[in-house]
C-alpha cells in the first residue's frame, strides 16, 4: 500500500500519543498508590452485592484488571520504544516490524490470559488446523468488547499467521495499538473519506500476502444487537429487497456488509477464506454487562472452518449471495451452541 494512503499530520499523531501515553502512566501511578484502598472498597461492594442480590463478585476482579491493564500498557509502550531503539531508531525496518509483531502476540496473549483467569473462562476451540497454510482471509463475528482478542490468540499467535487488520480509527486512542498497529500493515478506517476510497485502501492492503499472511475482517462492521439487526435488514431492503429476504433468517449475527470483503477478494484473488465463529461472549457489549457478572465462568466455543478459493464465485452478485450463505451457516452454528448452553 502506498505511504500516502496511510499518512496523517505528524502533529496530530504526536498530540494524540502524548495524551494517551500520559494517561496510561499517570493512571498507573494513581491506581498503584490507591490499590489497597480500591481493593478494600471493591471487596466491600462485592460483599454487599452478594449478600443483598447474590451477585457474582466482580468489583475486585475489575479493579485488578484495571491495574494489570495500565501496567501491561506501560510495559508495552516501553517495549515498543526499546524495539525502535534496537532497530537503529527504526532504520532497520524489517527487524523493527518483526520484533513489533512478536511483541504484539505476547501483549495480546497476556491480556487474553488475564481475562480468562480473572473471569474463570473456559475456551474450547475446533478447526485450528484449517488456518494454515496462508494466505487466508479470516471472517469473524463481532458480539463483544472481548472477542477482538480471539484472532490474535488463535490465528496469529498459535498458528503464526501475520494478520492484517481493518480497524476503527477510534482505536488509536489505545497507545500500544496505535504504535504497533501503525508500524504493521493494518488500516484504521477514516469514516470521512468516502466508501470508494476506503474500499480501495482495503484492496491495496490485501495485496502481496504470502504463505504466512492473513487478512482479518469483521463483516458485520459493529457489535450485534437485535435492534441493529432490524435496522440493518431495513436498510438492505431499501436497496435490495431480495437480499433482505435472504438475510432475514440470520438471527444471532448482523447481516454482513459486502464492500470490505469484495475489496479484499479483488486485492487477494485465489485466497481461501476461514470463518471464525464463536459463542459465549454474546451480550457482553459494554463494561456494564461484564459488571453484571454474566460473563464469569462461561464456556467460550470457537469454531474455524476453511472455504477453498475455488468455491468462491466470480461475479459481484454471486459473491454477495455466497457471503450471505456463509454467514447464515455461521448463524446456524451459533444458534445451536446457544441452545446447547441453555440446556446445560
Amino acid at each position: 500500500m502506498s505511504e500516502t494512503a496511510w499518512r496523517e499530520p505528524r502533529g496530530q499523531k504526536v498530540a494524540r500519543r502524548v495524551k494517551s501515553i500520559t494517561l496510561i502512566f499517570v493512571g498507573l501511578v494513581v491506581v498503584t498508590a490507591l490499590l489497597p484502598v480500591l481493593l478494600v472498597g471493591a471487596f466491600v461492594v462485592d460483599l454487599f452485592r452478594w449478600v443483598t442480590k447474590r451477585s457474582t463478585w466482580m468489583a475486585v476482579r475489575l479493579v485488578l484488571f484495571l491495574w494489570v491493564y495500565l501496567a501491561g500498557d506501560a510495559v508495552g509502550i516501553l517495549s515498543l520504544f526499546a524495539v525502535w531503539l534496537l532497530s537503529g531508531f527504526g532504520r532497520d525496518r524489517d527487524r523493527m516490524l518483526d520484533w513489533t509483531w512478536r511483541f504484539q502476540q505476547l501483549w495480546v496473549g497476556f491480556f487474553f490470559d488475564v481475562v480468562r483467569v480473572l473471569l474463570g473462562l473456559k475456551v474450547e476451540v475446533e478447526g485450528e488446523e484449517c488456518v494454515r497454510p496462508g494466505p487466508v482471509i479470516v471472517l469473524i463475528r463481532h458480539a463483544s468488547i472481548v472477542d477482538n482478542l480471539l484472532p490474535s490468540v488463535f490465528v496469529a499467535n498459535r498458528e503464526r499467521i501475520r494478520l492484517r487488520y481493518v480497524l476503527k480509527r477510534e482505536l488509536l486512542s489505545e497507545p500500544c495499538l496505535d504504535i504497533a498497529g501503525q508500524r504493521l500493515p493494518n488500516y484504521f478506517v477514516r469514516r470521512d473519506t468516502g466508501e470508494e476510497a476506503e474500499r480501495e485502501r482495503v484492496r491495496q492492503l490485501a495485496e502481496g500476502m504470502g504463505p504466512d499472511d492473513g487478512f482479518l475482517l469483521y463483516p458485520e462492521g459493529t457489535r450485534f444487537t437485535p435492534e441493529r439487526r432490524e435496522r440493518a435488514i431495513e436498510k438492505i431492503a431499501e436497496r435490495d429487497p431480495d437480499r433482505a429476504e435472504r438475510v432475514s433468517g440470520i438471527q444471532h449475527l448482523l447481516p454482513p456488509k459486502v464492500g470490505g470483503l469484495l475489496a479484499v477478494l479483488e486485492g487477494a484473488p485465489c485466497t481461501d477464506v476461514v470463518v471464525l465463529a464463536h459463542q459465549g461472549f454474546d451480550g457482553m457489549r459494554l463494561i456494564s454487562d461484564i459488571w453484571a457478572g454474566e460473563l464469569a465462568g462461561r464456556v467460550i466455543r470457537v469454531r474455524m472452518t476453511r472455504i477453498p478459493a475455488s468455491d468462491i464465485p466470480e461475479g459481484r452478485d454471486e459473491r454477495v449471495e455466497w457471503l450471505d450463505g456463509v454467514w447464515a451457516e455461521a448463524d446456524r452454528w451459533v444458534g445451536e451452541q446457544m441452545e446447547g448452553a441453555s440446556a446445560r
